[in-house]
């Protein structure tokens, strides 16, 4: 891994939730300085400067950018929700609207930061049945392709000529719970503990997956290597189907029973019980990074057993 580049901050939009506490966190043990930008405050406290802003509009936070070695956005509304009108068009307003004001904030300070790492979405590739995409695969149709498509058109108008571009297209990222929440891992967690843990629908829909180790290491690998640039798949070269990522799950987690879940049992119970989208159950994709494998990336977690073993103190044998 190159040396740091640029002795500023490291500035993370919309930094408070899960994935940005668990990267602040990385790149503050790693002894380097990081600024979130959010509405709220990230739980718990670290070791980290917090500024508050909207994701719409210009105003103070932008001095934040200014001598910043990297900027890094994960702005955008969890799609783990109803998917109702309203709700739809937040999770599309949410990540284009703030790309574009990143946009208008790194061209209104005298030294933007170098290199702009923006987070993608696996999901821009559809559900294709039985097809493993990589980098150069079609992208699919429906709403998450669209909301992806959408979020990294605004990214390539919104980022300078001058700066480094990083897209990571990122798959289900499985970590541990600081009090930010465990991100969907948690979740999956809860049922299986409640004895749900088993297959849902047909169970061979891909559940392509990366540890947060990994993916903090892409983080940190955009922002510091100059080879690295464009769009990339973030995820581990294992995926796997629905049913064995949680026969897995469950062993990690010492869980001996997993009852399956019938489709309209999921299509019934996840909006009224979860409040969340059946389809993000019921559909998936297999996806893996031919560019990391081409770069020689290693992956620290590349099987599942090993990456659940760890988050979950099994041995995963």
């Amino acid at each position: 891994m190159p040396e740091p580049t640029g002795r500023g901050p490291i500035v993370v939009a919309g930094g408070s939730g899960f994935l940005g506490v668990s990267l602040a966190t990385h790149l503050a043990e790693a002894g380097r300085p990081v600024v979130i930008l959010s509405r709220r405050p990230p739980r718990p406290i670290g070791p980290w400067r917090h500024v508050a802003w909207d994701g719409r509009t210009l105003g103070e936070w932008r001095r934040e950018l200014d001598g910043a070695s990297g900027l890094v956005n994960l702005a955008g509304r969890t799609v783990d929700c109803v998917k109702t009108p309203d709700h739809r068009d937040e999770i599309l307003r949410s990540r284009v609207e703030a790309t574009r004001i990143l946009g208008e904030a790194v061209r209104s300070v005298g030294a933007p930061p170098p290199v702009w790492v923006q987070m993608s979405t696996a999901h821009i590739y559809g559900d294709p049945p039985c097809v493993v995409c990589t980098e150069d695969s079609p992208f699919g149709l429906g709403l998450a392709p669209t909301v992806g498509r959408a979020w990294e058109d605004e990214f390539a108008r919104a980022v300078l000529p001058s700066q480094r571009d990083v897209v990571l297209r990122t798959s289900f990222v499985v970590g541990r719970d600081r009090g930010a929440g465990g991100g969907a891992l948690a979740r999956l967690l809860f049922l299986a503990r409640l004895g749900l843990g088993g297959r849902v629908g047909s169970g061979e829909q891909g559940m392509s997956w990366i540890h947060e180790a990994d993916m903090n290491r892409l983080f940190e690998r955009g922002l510091d290597d100059p080879s690295m640039q464009g769009p990339y798949i973030a995820s581990s070269p294992g995926p796997v189907p629905q049913r064995e990522f949680m026969r897995i799950l469950r062993r990690a987690a010492g869980i001996p029973i997993g009852l399956p879940a019938f489709a309209w049992m999921v299509r019934i119970g996840a909006p009224l019980f979860l409040r969340t989208d059946p389809e993000l159950a019921l559909y998936g994709r297999f996806v893996v990074s031919k560019r990391l494998e081409d770069e020689g990336f290693a992956f620290r977690f590349p099987r599942l057993d090993e990456a659940l073993g760890d988050l979950l103190g099994s041995s995963g044998d």
